[in-house]
């Protein structure tokens, strides 16, 4: 057998044809057995998921070299957000919980839209658009919209921790915002309004451009046409964009077409929209900052099928997928494809591989196999350990088939690296903890502002939880507090209080949802402690911000001019406002938030991991053809 040179190995690596431990085998003179000299022609490829039971038996992986040596660091791409809608199932836990129940159930669903959203239903209001020009918008960019927005809550990253994901080149808010969707409707062809608002719709302007101008993004962009890869060819272009430095992040999102009656899955039932968006970091620096890490990206391979077969298309994609990563077939317990996604979606069009992704993950973070097609149940996802048992990382393949006209794709998952416990945060002590924390809130309108507090109140302090004074009540608090000063918007209608306790806190939140606010603009504290302290509080215009412990304060800013009291972008008022936390002077701090000074971006406390939040209300209204709003009530979200 005549002997390969250097070049020759290090073609077939980049070509996928070697594994990393047979090519390093080769390079450093190591002598494999026959058995893996013909090995070097036919890397492994996982073999089409059929029912679930449990994940082959692993092998070592082949991520250390040859000769014994450390292996190779770890890398990849951390999911540290996703959000997504699919038919009949509004959020991910509904999604998971149909998935679960398999295709038993499938042929009862009649609605092919995301449940809770009507195609007409938006709310303008919150992303700064009038009514007509969201009329204006195609459905799907609406819904788009609303989902990118509530990914980047849900990582912490609309409010003063979005300047940190910067470009190689220092742009703060460097986000890039990929795009895979079906042809759109009315807003690819309806004219622009007069201006250059960023509510502009068709004109030619893409989704990432437009969506990119109204969330203030300074990354790259693209759209990918429709197809079922198409998704999957999207987040293949962002991670390039992360590899080169373009961008610190990057949202990767797709929405499906609109229900129609060609569109059912084999169960019978009709497929439709789906829509969802992952948000993207390098591992090293979400780990760093404290992300959630939901999943781990590992590598991606994206090709057309030229006149191969499809069959032979997508083997070729597995192993360049699996040898980037230097993992085995073997190695992989999961493969999700469009026809295991048929079952829970139907036909979602472009948001196709975007299921398959989240299925995936879910199966992931859940430890569980959800049924195949056609399966019984779930059953526990066993750890994979190796030849000398140790404990592997549990690893998911999602690939989508090519399709007339449109290339395949094939992605790598694996589970996030396992992290000792961690507290919730460093949380004050001492005399810090008996003065309590300032707790942030706004929302464009006074509506939004009540209902965000509701929904606060509701989901992560329990009404049942009247008090919670212990260390870790208190580390909850701190936490919650900092969470909503670095991880919001700053929005025009504001609310201050200080609160010693979950509890305390829960119950001005409820209080000032309510509407139980006195004419000095205060909720939640008895009657001794207004009268007590009725000379340092103010109305709704924010001119006071003293008062009880427990009681809120509120300002809408809406019709304020000029830059208010301080001028924010001043070294020397960053400065103080940094002075001010670091002397908890929580009183002075509120007053100047209430007068339209942004505090929340001087704020020194130390990192902490992101503390998930619920995401903000949306007030969504019926919206008119002709781009007039309708007299229906609004409906929170």
């Amino acid at each position: 057998m005549q002997t390969m040179d250097h070049r020759d190995i290090l073609t077939r690596f980049k070509n996928g044809d070697l594994g990393r431990e047979q090519a390093a085998a080769l390079l450093t003179g190591a002598h494999p057995g026959s058995a893996a000299r013909h090995a070097l022609l036919t890397a492994e490829v996982a073999p089409p998921r059929a029912a679930v039971s449990q994940p082959p038996p692993a092998r070592a992986l082949t991520t250390a070299p040859a000769g014994g040596g450390p292996p190779l660091p770890a890398d990849g791409y951390a999911i540290t957000a996703l959000h997504g809608r699919f038919p009949d199932a509004d959020g991910l836990d509904a999604f998971w919980h149909t998935a679960v129940l398999g295709g038993r159930d499938a042929g009862r669903r009649t609605s092919g839209s995301p449940a809770g959203a009507g195609a007409g239903d938006f709310d303008a209001v919150f992303f700064g658009l009038t009514p007509q020009d969201a009329a204006l918008m195609d459905p799907q960019e609406r819904l788009l919209l609303e989902v990118l927005w509530q990914t980047l809550e849900t990582a912490g990253c609309t409010g003063a921790r979005l300047d940190t994901l910067t470009a190689a080149d220092g742009e703060p808010r460097a986000v890039g915002v990929y795009v895979a969707h079906d042809p759109l409707g009315r807003a690819a062809v309806a004219p622009a309004p007069a201006g250059d608002a960023p509510a502009a719709a068709g004109a030619g302007v893409t989704l990432p451009a437009r969506l990119s101008t109204l969330l203030d993004l300074r990354g790259p962009g693209h759209c990918v046409g429709g197809g079922g890869a198409a998704f999957l060819v999207a987040l293949h272009q962002a991670l390039s964009a992360l590899r080169a430095g373009e961008c610190g992040a990057a949202l990767v999102g797709a929405v499906g077409p609109r229900p129609g009656p060609a569109r059912r899955h084999p169960q019978g039932a009709e497929g439709g929209q789906g829509v969802g968006v992952v948000l993207l970091r390098p591992l090293a620096a979400a780990r760093a900052a404290g992300d959630t890490v939901h999943a781990v990206v590992r590598a991606t391979a994206v090709a057309h099928p030229g006149r191969r077969a499809r069959e032979a298309a997508a083997d070729r994609l597995a192993r360049r997928a699996l040898a980037a990563a230097g993992v085995t077939a073997a190695g992989v317990g999961l493969r999700e494809t469009e026809t295991t996604v048929a079952a829970t979606t139907g036909d979602t069009g472009a948001a196709t591989g975007l299921a398959a992704l989240v299925r995936a993950v879910l199966q992931l973070r859940h430890g569980t196999l959800l049924p195949a097609p056609g399966g019984s149940s779930a059953v526990p996802w066993a750890r994979p350990h190796d030849q000398s048992g140790r404990e592997l990382p549990r690893r998911a393949t999602v690939a989508v088939r090519p399709a007339a006209g449109s290339p395949a794709a094939h992605v790598l998952l694996e589970e996030p690296p396992r992290r000792g416990p961690e507290p919730i945060a460093s949380g004050p002590a001492g005399p810090a903890a008996a003065s309590g924390e300032l707790v942030l809130l706004s929302a464009p309108t006074p509506e939004h502002l009540a209902a965000t507090a509701r929904r606060l109140a509701d989901r992560v302090l329990p009404a049942d939880a009247v008090e919670d004074g212990t260390q870790d009540g208190r580390r909850l608090l701190a936490a919650l507090a900092r969470e909503l000063r670095l991880g919001r918007a700053v929005r025009d209608c504001r609310l201050a209080v200080v609160a010693r306790d979950t509890g305390e806190l829960g119950a001005a939140l409820r209080a000032f949802a309510d509407g139980r606010v006195g004419a000095d603009g205060r909720a939640g504290a008895d009657d001794r402690d207004r009268a007590d302290d009725q000379d340092g509080a103010g109305g709704r215009d924010g001119a006071g911000a003293g008062g009880a412990r427990g009681s809120v304060r509120c300002a809408d800013l809406r019709g304020a001019q000029g830059p208010g009291v301080l001028l924010g972008e001043l070294p020397e008022t960053r400065a103080y406002l940094a002075a001010l936390w670091r002397g908890r002077r929580l009183d002075a701090l509120a007053r100047l938030w209430l007068a339209g000074v942004d505090v929340t971006a001087a704020d020194t406390a130390g990192a902490a991991p992101v503390l998930p939040l619920p995401t903000s209300a949306l007030l969504r209204r019926p919206l008119r053809e002709a781009g007039c709003p309708a007299t229906d009530g609004p409906t929170p979200s």
